[in-house]
């Protein structure tokens, strides 16, 4: 029979290896949702961009962040100025938030803050 600071032993390693693997996961697909929300949470704003938009903008040099194309269904996630979005046709301002309008959004751009 074990004794119980053996179980509490083999709880604790246990953990530590859930942990280890955890951490080796940041830069994989797992990690995508966390670096996702820690571009939502560096972003002022949020705008839901139709596709002419996204094109144009990766066309004068924006590059798409790689955690879009990393999310399921992918999406093109753009880092771009405040200034990009005056008379922008199509262009909507979503909440800054893992919400319905951001998750269906296949184009979207992000304000970093100032």
């Amino acid at each position: 029979m074990r004794t119980s600071l053996e179980q509490r032993a083999e709880r604790v390693r246990s953990r530590a290896a859930v942990r280890a693997w955890e951490f080796r996961q940041r830069s994989h697909a797992k990690g995508a949702w966390g670096r996702f929300r820690r571009l939502l949470a560096l972003s002022s704003e949020v705008y839901a961009v139709p596709e002419s938009f996204a094109s144009r903008l990766i066309e004068e040099g924006y590059s798409p962040d790689r955690v879009g194309r990393e999310l399921e269904p992918s999406k093109t996630v753009l880092i771009v100025e405040a200034e990009q979005f005056e008379d922008v046709e199509g262009a909507r301002r979503v909440p800054v938030r893992l919400c319905r309008e951001v998750l269906d959004a296949r184009y979207l751009a992000l304000v970093p803050f100032a």
